[in-house]
């Protein structure tokens, strides 16, 4: 297999998710700075939803260790590019999941030194999460 490239996966994974939600007709705005906690802002009206998006290029595991508690209207958004992030023909695994419910599917390194969800776990048990665009538009 040819070596990757160094990618900035988490930004390509913002913009994804980005185009998605204004392809649905949703209002959001991108959040700058680095070591954030919200990506993304989704405005209807007075009401607000915030995105906390995670990319990861492989397939094994979505670093969380700056997760600080779930919140209402707050989302955990999981993007894998499953080993293809430089094919633009592949669109990429999405699970969206309330911050609530993110902690049920947590795994911690043996060594207790990272926190994180993994994509296999997502696809084993989180299945109901997988595209789940309803909770963007929900509230139009």
């Amino acid at each position: 297999m040819k070596k990757l490239q160094k990618y900035n996966t988490n930004l390509a994974s913002e913009y994804y998710i980005l185009s998605m939600l204004y392809r649905l007709g949703v209002d959001a705005y991108l959040t700058l700075g680095n070591k954030k906690s919200i990506d993304i802002i989704v405005e209807y009206g007075k009401n607000v939803q915030t995105v906390d998006v995670k990319g990861l290029a492989g397939t094994t595991l979505w670093p969380l260790d700056n997760f600080k508690g779930g919140s209402k209207n707050h989302y955990i958004v999981l993007v894998s590019f499953i080993n293809k992030i430089s094919d633009p023909s592949i669109v990429p695994e999405v699970y969206i999941v309330p911050s609530k419910e993110i902690s049920k599917f947590f795994y911690r390194n043996p060594k207790g030194t990272r926190l994180g969800v993994n994509l296999h776990k997502m696809r084993k048990s989180g299945t109901k999460y997988k595209d789940a665009w309803h909770y963007f538009t929900k509230l139009k």
